[in-house]
Parts: C-alpha cells; structure tokens; sequence
C-alpha cells in the first residue's frame, strides 16, 4: 500500500473515531445543577469548616451546629479558600452570576444596571438556558439588571422560572417583611408608604409596625411597633448617633412570629420541594401559579436563602436551644482605631457595637447562630430533595453550596455589619458535590485559592460548557474541578473591590498578607480613574495586615518600615490589576439603570496573571 493510501486511511479511521467519541460525548446526559446561596453567613459557622481551618469544630465564639453542610463536605470537595469580590450583597451576587470581577462588570455596590451596555454578557443561567436547561429560581437574587424593551425600561429576568421572595412576602409566605404598600386596609394612598415593616402572626394575620407615622393615619394599628418589641423579644441596632427607637435599626436580635418552616426561608425551601413534586404540571404558591418541573430538561436551580441577614429571627425551637451556650464576645480595643485606615473606620463608625451591653452583644450572637443552625436544616431538605429527584430519574446531579454573599461581624473590630475587605467579611468557603465524584471527590479538601467568579465557569463547565470557546472568553474566573485537580495555574492572590459604605476601596490577598487602598477619590464613573497612578501613599489610606502574626488583622502595618518592601509591591500589583488591566466603569443612571455610556482604563493590561512573589 502506497504512503498516500495509508495516509488517507488513517485520516478516514481518525474522522470516525473523533465523531464516535464527539457523539458519546454529546450523548452523556447533562446534570442537574443546584447552586444554594446564604447570606451575610460567616464561615465560623460551620462546623467542617472550622476543623479544617483551625482545628476544632467550634467557633472561636462558641457552639455552632451545621450538620447538613458539614454532609456536603463529606460527599465533595470543599475549597476553603474562597473569597467573595465584594463585600456588599449586591456586587458579589453580580460577581457570581456574571463571572466577572467588579472592575470588569463595572458594578461596584448597589447599582442598578443595564444589559444593554456594550461590554455586556449574558448572565449565568441565560447561558444555562441556552445549553438546554431549564432555569428556575426561588428566594433572593440580588442581581439588579434593567433592560430596555419598546423603549420602555424595566427589570431583566434572568431566569425562566423566578418566584422571587418580594411577593412571597406579600402574599404573607414569610414570618417577617418590609415593602412599599400602596393601598392598605381598603385605602388607596397617592403616594406609597415606603419601607412598611410587619410581622406576619402564625394564623396569616398582618402586624404593620414601621414607620412610625403609620399610627397617625391608623388608629388601630397604635402602639403595635412597642408591642412587638416585647413580643418578638427585639433588639434593634442603636449607637450613641442614632439612640435606642422601637421605630428604627435593623434587627440583630428576635424571634420568628412563625414556627420552623413557616419562615421566608422555610418556604423558599419548600417551594423547591414542591416544584420537584408537581412534574409537568401546575402548583401554586401564594398569588401565583407557577409550572413544576420540566422532566424533558435538566434542571439548573437557584435558592438564595436569606439566612442569617438581618432581621436575624430565628424560629423558637432553635432560638430557645441557643440560649443555653454563652458566647466568646469578639474583644475590640479602641487603640485598633488609631491605625485604622479612614474608609475602614467610616465602616466601623456605621456599625459601632461595641457600646452593647454584654447581655445584648450575647443576644445577638446567640441567634445569629442559632438562625444559621435552623438554615443548615433548610438546605439539608433542599438538596435531600434534589438528589432524590435526580436520582429517581437516574440523572446525574451536581450541588454547589456558597456560604453567604459575603461575612458578618459580631463585635469583630468593634461593629457588626460587612462592607470590609477584613478576613471575616471576605472568606466565604464553597462545597461542591457531585454524584459521579470524579470532578468533586468525596472528602477532599482544596487549599488553593478560589473566588466567586469561578462559580459561573465552573456551573457551566460541569453542564458541559466548552470554556475554551468564544462565547466565553468574557468570564475572569477559573473551573474549580480543574483548580481541585491542580490541572491549571494556581493563583498567589485573589483580589475584589467595592464601594459600598466605605467608597471605593480594593484588596489584594495572598496566604500571608493581605493589603487594601482606596481606589477612586470618589465615585464619579469615568472621572479620574487612574488617580491612584498619582495619589500620595498617605492618600492612598492604605492597610496592610500581617495574616502570620496577626490573623485577626488588628495592626495595621501599612506604614511600618520593615514592611514597606511588600506594601510596595502589593500596592502596584492592585492598581495595575483593578485599574489597569481593563478596568470598566459605567454611569448606569442611578436607581432607574438607564446608562450604558462605558469608560476603560487599559494602562497595564495583563496584569492579572495570578502571580505575586513577595
């Protein structure tokens, strides 16, 4: 046989081979993927994690209880070092659900934007639609997209199934709400009462408690704000700025009107159950009436769980166990303040705590954990159900769990709250858990970084997403089984920036430092920004923690001599990384999102190569 016959022979049997395989391939059925979601949930609150961390189940607080995560851990792969982008719910939901970092997506805090700006992609589960999946959502999203169609502008969904928690809570499927009401016992308003807070008691029954000008136009609703105080046992965030009110702060402390499971998030996850129960057919929930599973496709589903943000409101079989343990009170010494950069301390002077009595901060961080306590039992039915749903129609399934949007403090520097780009607002682990346990396996532990915008790729990855193609070169995030299987380059550092509270302000993290500069001299999108290029140090308002000899990240040692070398390059390397390596700012326009006008600072590009060496 001549060279050339062999030659097309073997290109012949190489063809078929390819097809044969493409087609196995193609022929593998896509999983079920579900993505739960918590918020404001710090780590320490799962028992798993804090092994793996430190050693010891507990907190550093005290008694924690997480044995459906801790479930996960055990049938996955945790990676424990997962940090958010931002520290505001809202921009690091944008980070998850775009795959994007905030200087990449233009969205920094609480924005709303729009979809139709040029450097705009198309969100995670419309590109999982788009692979064949139906996409059903439940509870919070966070994800605030306008669009515009027939010229008139209005919120972008997402998901092709979004029972979305606001009217939950106005069909009174929730313990616990706070809306605009238009018309109220009968009475049309001209204008709206905003931000009407209310109870909802066990038999239905509406309690309106906030603003306090609603007793003026309602008699019979007088008084009922100071009653619930005693009745739900509330604390309510004062400092010496905005004293003690039965009419004002957020909730750090209370109890649910509601029993297990008749809370918002107790519905959100039985509104899941329920959806997986009624195949092809209709069910309701409150005032809608929504189609159940859609058997013919694989399922991508979204919960995002409330859990433990405020108003923290654990039900009373829970809150009544924590009662019993006594709680470490995060120490706070005012001398931390003298070094605090200036942004971080308008965060802190937003949030004081430390001015609580022992027995309120005791309050608070009882039921904080006693509300994650009652949530970890929300997820163990969620994804119990799941996986028998999946199972059932022996359909492989994947379970990505992301604790909170971000973390919370308790004391941690002297205030509650988020909004910094400290260890405990920051780090926030994610399991994954597979049924084939090939990509995620059972048990194993990742120690290499990981971000939230490796959730998107990585969703779309394991739905059989080629990464590599075109149509997904946008996303700046990593596939975490190829990070579990060290396939791919590692990282030295993980970066984010927000704006929210503190303006605008990025961080850098590596395993032993952690630095932190203010990014813009305000937030005017599109105006000086590379200011930082120019700015003083001092301006700057730098933080550099030593993460080694001081974890809890009290001194800062951004000016300290013997650091300056490592401040230094830190410093350069998060300028050139979140202000020169296509960076994206946008003027959206405020709170209608009507802007797509789009500015780029491009001063370094290839800058972020994940590598540091300090």
């Amino acid at each position: 046989m001549k060279f050339k016959e062999i030659s097309k022979l073997l290109c012949v049997v190489f063809l078929v081979t390819f097809k044969y395989v493409n087609a196995q391939q193609t022929d593998q059925p896509k999983p079920n993927i579900l993505w739960v979601l918590t918020d404001d949930q710090r780590y320490d609150a799962i028992r798993a994690f804090n092994k793996i961390l430190d050693g010891r189940e507990m907190s550093a607080l005290g008694y924690v209880e997480s044995p459906n995560v801790d479930k996960l851990t055990q049938m996955g792969t945790t990676f424990i070092n997962t940090y958010c982008q931002a520290t505001g719910c809202a921009p690091s939901r944008a980070s998850m659900i775009t795959g994007r970092y905030p200087f990449r997506s233009g969205v920094y805090e609480f924005e709303y934007h729009n979809n139709q700006a040029e450097h705009s992609k198309p969100s995670l589960p419309e590109q999982m639609a788009d692979l064949g999946y139906e996409t059903l959502h439940i509870g919070k999203l966070g994800f605030r997209l306008k669009t515009t169609k027939n010229g008139k502008l209005k919120s972008a969904e997402v998901f092709q199934k979004n029972i979305d928690f606001k009217q939950l809570r106005r069909d009174g499927l929730t313990d616990w709400g706070k809306d605009w009401f238009y018309e109220l016992d009968g009475k049309k308003f001209d204008k709206p009462i905003k931000n009407l807070e209310f109870f909802v008691t066990p038999d239905g029954k509406f309690e309106y408690v906030i603003p306090k000008d609603l007793e003026s136009k309602f008699i019979k609703y007088k008084g009922t704000a100071i009653t619930s105080v005693a009745k739900y046992d509330l604390f309510r965030k004062y400092s010496k700025r905005d004293p003690k009110s039965d009419y004002s702060g957020i909730i750090l402390s209370g109890v649910s009107s509601r029993k297990a499971g008749k809370t918002r998030d107790g519905y959100y996850a039985s509104i899941f159950e329920d959806y997986l129960k009624n195949e092809n057919q209709e069910f309701t929930v409150g005032s809608r009436t929504f189609k159940g599973v859609n058997t013919k496709k694989p399922l991508f589903c979204h919960i995002g769980f409330d859990f433990p943000h405020t108003p923290v409101l654990p039900p009373a079989s829970y809150r009544n166990r924590f009662q019993k343990y006594n709680y470490k009170v995060p120490a706070f010494n005012k001398k931390e303040l003298e070094n605090m950069p200036k942004q971080l301390k308008k965060q802190i002077n937003n949030a004081y705590s430390d001015d609580f009595t022992y027995e309120e901060k005791q309050k608070m961080i009882q039921d904080y954990y006693a509300f994650c306590a009652y949530g970890d039992a929300l997820i163990g039915e969620a994804t119990d159900a799941f996986i028998k749903y999946s199972e059932a129609k022996k359909q492989p399934w994947v379970i990505v769990y992301v604790c909170g949007d971000h973390g919370w403090k308790l004391n941690d520097h002297g205030s509650v709250s988020k909004f910094s780009s400290w260890e405990i607002d920051s780090h926030n682990p994610i399991v994954v858990v597979s049924s084939d346990k090939k990509s995620f396996p059972a048990g194993k532990v990742v120690r290499d970084f990981t971000e939230f915008v490796d959730i998107a790729p990585t969703i779309l990855a394991a739905s059989g997403a080629k990464l590599e193609d075109e149509k997904f070169n946008y996303l700046d995030g990593l596939d975490m089984a190829k990070i579990a299987s060290e396939s791919i380059l590692l990282r030295d550092y993980i970066v984010g920036e927000s704006h929210a509270v503190t303006g605008p302000r990025a961080f850098i993290r590596t395993k032993e430092y952690v630095f932190s500069m203010q990014t813009r001299p305000d937030k005017k999108r599109g105006e000086n920004m590379d200011w930082a290029l120019h700015a003083s140090y001092k301006d700057l308002d730098p933080a550099l923690y030593d993460m080694k000899n001081d974890p809890n990240e009290i001194n800062n040692l951004a000016f300290d001599k013997k650091y300056a070398s490592i401040a230094e390059k830190m410093k350069e390397k998060l300028i050139n990384v979140v202000l020169g390596d296509n960076r994206i700012e946008v003027k959206w326009g405020g709170k209608r999102g009507d802007g797509t006008e789009v500015f780029r600072s491009n001063f370094a590009p290839g800058a972020h190569d994940y590598k540091l060496k300090l």
